[in-house]
C-alpha cells in the first residue's frame, strides 16, 4: 500500500507525529536533545511557530521537556524492557468536596503533587546539564586526539 500523497492534518501535527515516531523507534533516545527550532523548520519546511507548536504537542503528551535557554529533550519514558511507556501527567488531585476527603488530606495531596512536579523539573534540568557536560567532554577528547 502506498502512503497518501496529501496529509490533511495541520503541519504542526504532521511534524509532531514524525518526531514522535523517531522517539518511539529509538532514533532519538531518552535524555537526548531534540533538533533546534531552526533545524525542525528546515527538516519539515515549516515556520518557526509551527515548529514550536509541534514541540508543544509533544511536551503536553509528556514525551519531551524543555529547559529554558537550553532546548528540548526526550523524556525518560522507556521502560526496563526497552519499550515506550505511555507517559502520564502528574496532576493535582481534585476532590469533589471537602466532605469526601477532608481539607487536610486534600491539602496534603496537593502539596505532594507540587513536590513531585518540583522534583520532576529538577531532574529534567539536571539531565539537560549532564547532556551539556557530555558534549563538552566529547569536544575536549576530540581536541586531545592527535
Amino acid at each position: 500500500m502506498t502512503p497518501p500523497t496529501h496529509d490533511a492534518r495541520p503541519p504542526y501535527q504532521q511534524a509532531a507525529e514524525a518526531i514522535r515516531s523517531d522517539i518511539k523507534a529509538g532514533k532519538i533516545k531518552p535524555g537526548e536533545q531534540l533538533p533546534s527550532h531552526r533545524e525542525l523548520q528546515e527538516r519539515f519546511g515549516i515556520a518557526n511557530m509551527t515548529a514550536r507548536s509541534a514541540l508543544r504537542v509533544l511536551r503536553e503528551e509528556g514525551l519531551i521537556y524543555t529547559v529554558q535557554g537550553r532546548g528540548s529533550y526526550v523524556a525518560d519514558v522507556i521502560g526496563p524492557e526497552g519499550k515506550l511507556i505511555e507517559p502520564k501527567r502528574i496532576e493535582r488531585p481534585r476532590a469533589t468536596s471537602e466532605e469526601e476527603t477532608g481539607p487536610a488530606s486534600a491539602e496534603a495531596a496537593g502539596n505532594l503533587a507540587d513536590a513531585l512536579l518540583g522534583v520532576r523539573e529538577q531532574l529534567r534540568t539536571l539531565n539537560a546539564e549532564v547532556q551539556t557536560l557530555k558534549q563538552e567532554v566529547a569536544e575536549l577528547r576530540s581536541r586531545q586526539e592527535p
